[in-house]
């Protein structure tokens, strides 16, 4: 006789336990057991309970291959899905086998489990597991499936209503409850204050103040107090919501019509531009392109957004202020050069144009483009390529968390025609031009942060503290990966014979880069070191830079000044004529104000079920070593936490972004 103990674990989220009757078979290399019930006392909807079972079988089943779960289809109790979180087996000889599950179930479905050392296929030499491993692919090439999004754009998921997501990638009840919850509390505050539909525009600064009752945020409130501030104007472009435009000028651009003498009287005594420039201390801002969009039509004329360069200085005190703006690409008489000796509502609004110019490149480009839709083909490729014994569907799978179920939401309710984006700045094909347009500047090496800021000629400049933390990130995870590939891939020689990894990256550099072979991005991989940095930048991407450029979206662009997605008033053509109550017309009205923060706020918030950067709450590896690895990972992020976090007490604004508990896993919202 042998007996086999069974722990099923029916998950920690709400409502993922069960009354049903569960069945389970166990399957080894010389024998299968019986059918063999699993009563589901203990399994209720109190979350995280764990049922211990029995299966006894006359002979002993050899090695075990795999497990099979089933749901029974004739049982009476209410109709709801069952998560099954991981089930572990105590064989005869007492050794364990982790089954990870993770999987709902609804009633009669059932599941076919391998459990053991991750593997890659040419590993596996048993045929049922070579069976299972090519059945479980082909089920998930056919549910999950690449789809066109527009021509030069990253494919998408071939799902479009939220309502079909599948469960195993739809967002937690918690989630999904707290979500609708928010979103209808900031609708009908904004209905309570007349907001939702009016087109009166602000009387004062100090009454934008009053759109949120229920948001508050110490940032916010730093932002609307310093917003006019130059030193601030400039800390955002280093350590605001959008740290991806600011780059060093050596020099100016031809279509910049700077002179020396323009900026001559805010640079130190005695210097000059032509200097600064040589000794670093000049750095250039362009949004070339946002040039030429598609904007939405606002009677009697179209909303502007300007394609603006600002010129910064790098002061001897190390403070970062602007010092020109053009509000175009094309030097006229026209289009000035607005300077900080400028009447004072002259250069606010100018610097007002320009902040508009960021918050939208921030928010379709740096945000949605490089993070959102990235993300989404990262775990398309994984759910399609890469079965979930596979070493690196483990590892990647938890940065792959809630992003599909994200995307097809921000799809349905943000972008596209008669959503709430057109209601900014963009028309839905002006959207579609500007994501086209980032998408064929987005490089490999712009997504590694190494690269990306020496291209940019940031390495030395002070109080960046977001390249601080992104290149401390970097260097954490890339530790952690190489630990992980090299435990699986020991040679070169096994990274080119994983035919599932091969598909993998095929499907994202076709997919996802369109086969670009200027993007950088591999077709394939060739060696340990190969892989090593693209898995890095995978998780890099979905995890810290996807905080470092959602998380402060309240923040910065909730107080509507300093932030605007839409400007009701053209550029300044002359200097001297402008005046506060002009800044007022120009900025949004109140509607637009109101939705912009409500929506900002619904997009910002944490939710209950947060899961910070290298916490993994579903185990899907069961070596001692790869699990010393992630508390070896886990070790680094806290002792980095703790460096981030000393730092922030000595500053007058902390950075937080990048706190490593204060990233999530994954772009899961």
């Amino acid at each position: 006789m042998a007996e086999y103990t069974l722990e099923v674990n029916a998950g920690s989220m709400m409502h993922a336990g069960t009354f049903d009757n569960l069945y389970v078979t166990l399957i080894g290399t010389e024998r299968e057991s019986e059918r063999t019930h699993l009563t589901t006392f203990g399994l209720d909807d109190k979350t995280g309970k764990v049922g211990t079972y029995s299966v006894s079988t006359l002979f002993s089943l050899g090695c075990l291959l795999l497990l099979k779960l089933e749901r029974d289809p004739f049982h009476e109790s209410p109709e709801k899905d069952w998560f099954c979180s991981k089930i572990v087996v105590r064989m005869p000889d007492e050794d364990e086998i982790l089954f990870p599950c993770h999987t709902w179930l609804s009633r009669g479905e059932s599941v076919l489990l391998r459990g053991g050392r991750a593997t890659k296929a040419f590993e596996d030499v048993h045929p049922q597991l070579v069976d299972q491993r090519r059945k479980e692919l082909v089920k998930q090439k056919l549910m999950f499936k690449w789809e066109k999004y527009v021509e030069g754009m990253p494919y998408i998921l071939n799902i479009n209503d939220p309502a079909a997501v599948p469960a195993e990638i739809r967002f937690s009840f918690s989630k999904a409850s707290q979500f609708k919850y928010i979103k209808e509390k900031t609708l009908a505050e904004l209905k309570l204050k007349g907001l939702r539909d009016s087109t009166e525009h602000w009387k004062s600064f100090e009454a934008m103040k009053g759109v949120s009752w229920f948001k508050k945020s110490l940032f916010s409130e730093y932002v609307s107090k310093h917003w006019k501030d130059d030193d601030f104007f400039g800390y955002q472009f280093l350590n605001g919501v959008n740290p991806s435009v600011i780059q060093r000028c050596s020099k100016l651009p031809a279509n910049f019509s700077i002179t020396e003498e323009m900026v001559k009287p805010f640079l130190a005594n005695g210097s000059s531009l032509t200097a600064e420039m040589e000794k670093g201390n000049i750095f250039v801002t362009d949004y070339k392109i946002v040039e030429g969009l598609s904007t939405r039509v606002n009677v009697p004329k179209a909303v502007a957004l300007i394609a603006a360069l600002c010129l910064l200085y790098l002061t001897p005190e190390k403070t970062l202020l602007p010092i020109a703006i053009q509000l175009g690409q094309h030097p006229s008489e026209e289009n000035q050069i607005f300077l900080p000796s400028d009447l004072e509502s002259d250069w606010l609004l100018a610097k007002i144009f320009v902040r508009n110019a960021d918050a939208v490149y921030s928010e379709m480009i740096s945000h949605f483009l490089r993070t959102h839709q990235l993300g989404e083909v990262f775990t398309i490729a994984t759910l399609r390529n890469l079965p979930m014994i596979h070493p690196l569907h483990k590892l990647l799978i938890p940065h792959h968390r809630d992003t599909l179920h994200a995307n097809i939401i921000a799809r349905a309710n943000l972008f596209g025609s008669g959503r709430i984006f057109e209601t900014f700045s963009i028309t839905s094909e002006g959207q579609i031009e500007i994501l086209r347009r980032g998408f064929s500047q987005t490089t490999y090496a712009s997504l590694c942060p190494h690269e990306n800021i020496a291209a940019r000629g940031l390495e030395s400049i002070p109080n960046f503290h977001y390249r601080d933390d992104a290149l401390r990130l970097w260097d954490i995870i890339n530790s952690f990966v190489t630990a992980i590939v090299a435990y699986y891939y020991p040679s070169d020689s096994e990274v080119s014979a994983d035919s599932e990894l091969q598909e993998w990256v095929n499907e994202i550099f076709y997919y996802g880069f369109l086969g670009k072979v200027d993007s950088g991005i591999p077709s394939s991989f060739h060696t340990v070191e190969e892989l090593i940095k693209f898995v890095t930048m995978v998780i890099f991407t979905s995890s810290c830079q996807h905080a470092a450029m959602h998380r402060g979206q309240f923040d910065f662009l909730g107080w509507t000044p300093n932030g605007p997605l839409l400007l009701s008033q053209a550029p300044p053509t002359t200097k001297g004529q402008s005046s506060m109550e002009t800044i007022l017309a120009t900025l949004p009205n109140k509607s637009a104000a109101g939705l912009s923060m409500s929506t900002l706020w619904l997009l910002s918030a944490e939710y209950e079920d947060f899961v910070p950067l290298g916490t993994y709450p579903e185990q899907h590896f069961d070596e001692p070593a790869v699990l010393q690895m992630i508390k070896d990972f886990q070790a680094e992020l806290s002792s980095l936490s703790v460096a981030i976090t000393k730092r922030n007490s000595e500053l007058e604004l902390p950075y937080v972004y990048m706190n490593p508990k204060e990233i999530e896993n994954s772009v899961s919202l």
